[in-house]
């Protein structure tokens, strides 16, 4: 079982920190955000229960293949998103991650100060050598974020994903070790 240590994570505004009881309230507003669900690969969330059972799996973390973390404001607390790595493969150093923000939190470089401090702990404390996205084309924002972290564009899948009666395509990005150490 992977070990995640040296946790929470802190920047200039953020604290990335596990999950607890008491944050369902805040995850259902964020992912039952039509705008915010827009692009991922479930519909938006209509009741509580996902958030309830995000949090009871996170806190039983019994296989040891994601980590995932609140994104809190520093300043008052306020849980804004969660950034994950996932399908964690310790044998290929591998991971994917994942992310989501609340609308009210868009727009102030949130995510990418998040996914910098993701990321540096994924290659530096967990000793990934790659790191991959999988992000629908249509998602200039989040493109926009990946590739200013140093993420390259590698494949474009049609049609991979079918949500509710919406099909869509995937742009597949992947980000190396020696490429993040290398980076400013």
């Amino acid at each position: 079982m992977q070990a995640f240590e040296n946790l929470p994570l802190r920047t200039d505004r953020l604290v990335l920190r596990p999950l607890r009881a008491g944050d369902e309230d805040a995850l259902y507003a964020i992912f039952s955000d039509a705008k915010v669900m827009r692009y991922w690969s479930t519909p938006a969330w209509t009741s509580i229960e996902p958030a309830r059972a995000m949090v009871a799996r996170d806190l039983a973390q019994v296989s040891g293949d994601h980590l995932r973390l609140g994104i809190e404001l520093a300043q008052d607390g306020l849980l804004v998103g969660t950034c994950t790595l996932f399908s964690i493969n310790s044998i290929c150093r591998r991971a994917e991650v994942g992310y989501g923000l609340g609308a009210s939190a868009w727009g102030h470089g949130y995510m990418n100060e998040a996914l910098h401090a993701l990321l540096d702990y994924g290659f530096r404390n967990l000793n990934l050598n790659r790191i991959e996205a999988d992000i629908d084309p249509r998602n200039v924002a989040s493109a926009k974020s990946l590739e200013r972290l140093g993420f390259t564009k590698e494949g474009y899948l049609r049609e991979r994903w079918i949500v509710g009666e919406e099909v869509s395509d995937t742009a597949l990005y992947g980000l190396l070790q020696r490429d993040w150490a290398q980076s400013p």
